[in-house]
């Protein structure tokens, strides 16, 4: 494993109880910071926090609700003096179906923890990273990584709600880079293909098949690989990108 220097640095980790979200705060603690997991699952965050030892926390937190948002940062910053680094992975896949099948309700439960969960952690923590002093960069300090996914690129098939909104993360990635660019805080986003976690609990055997046909180099990512962008994208020597889309695809992505 490549040292990345996060030391003395505290990230807040949406989704941090398994998955992508568990993955990224065992690499950012190795690096030397400490991590607070949001997530919904109470006793799955702490549990993940207590198996990450004395440099994790953890909160119940639904992202899709701004009253739990704003609770959760002043929690966080009960016991962390600053937030260096915001790591949006909470997620949802949503059912697997034709979107003239698509249930109504589904669709809103896909975009309300995707995408309006993405935008609600940003503002404000946002709020917090400009306050953070200055930076040899600019006013504020902070990172900010939203996963988003090479569907919010392509549009899977029968994954109409899941990649609309991996797309709107991307277009929100973007327009919040620009709008901070003059500042010390960076955002940028990753698009991994198919990496297997607990979420595909929630896929059709047939779209993983999908999925698996689409890489070229024939297999799925792993944790260990996302984490390894993601942690270096939270580090001070990301500088110079900012509103920036990091494929992690196994060759899939053409652009």
């Amino acid at each position: 494993m490549n040292q990345l220097d996060f030391n003395g640095r505290h990230a807040v980790v949406t989704g941090g109880a398994t998955g992508l979200g568990f993955g990224i705060a065992q690499r950012l603690i190795a690096s030397g910071g400490s991590v607070t997991l949001w997530d919904r699952d109470e006793e799955a965050a702490a549990k993940a926090a207590e198996s990450l030892g004395a440099r994790a926390f953890a909160l119940k937190v639904d992202v899709s609700q701004h009253a739990s948002v704003t609770q959760a940062i002043a929690a966080t910053l009960a016991h962390a003096p600053r937030i260096d680094a915001l790591v949006n992975s909470a997620g949802i896949t949503g059912p697997n179906t034709k979107l003239w099948d698509y249930p109504v309700d589904a669709w809103r439960e896909v975009m309300e923890v995707n995408i309006n969960g993405v935008f609600l952690c940003c503002r404000e923590v946002v709020a917090q990273m400009r306050r953070q002093g200055r930076s040899s960069e600019g006013g504020g300090y902070g990172r900010i990584v939203n996963i988003a996914s090479v569907a919010g690129k392509e549009g899977n098939p029968n994954a109409s709600a899941y990649s609309a909104s991996k797309a709107a993360v991307i277009g929100l990635t973007k327009s919040l880079g620009k709008e901070l660019a003059d500042t010390g805080i960076r955002v940028n986003c990753v698009t991994p293909a198919a990496v297997k976690t607990a979420i595909f609990d929630q896929m059709t055997p047939e779209h993983i098949a999908f999925m698996l046909s689409k890489i070229p180099m024939g297999h799925f990512g792993t944790v260990e690989e996302v984490a390894a962008m993601v942690g270096w994208l939270c580090t001070e020597d990301c500088s110079f990108s900012t509103g920036a889309v990091f494929d992690l695809s196994g060759g899939r992505s053409t652009y």
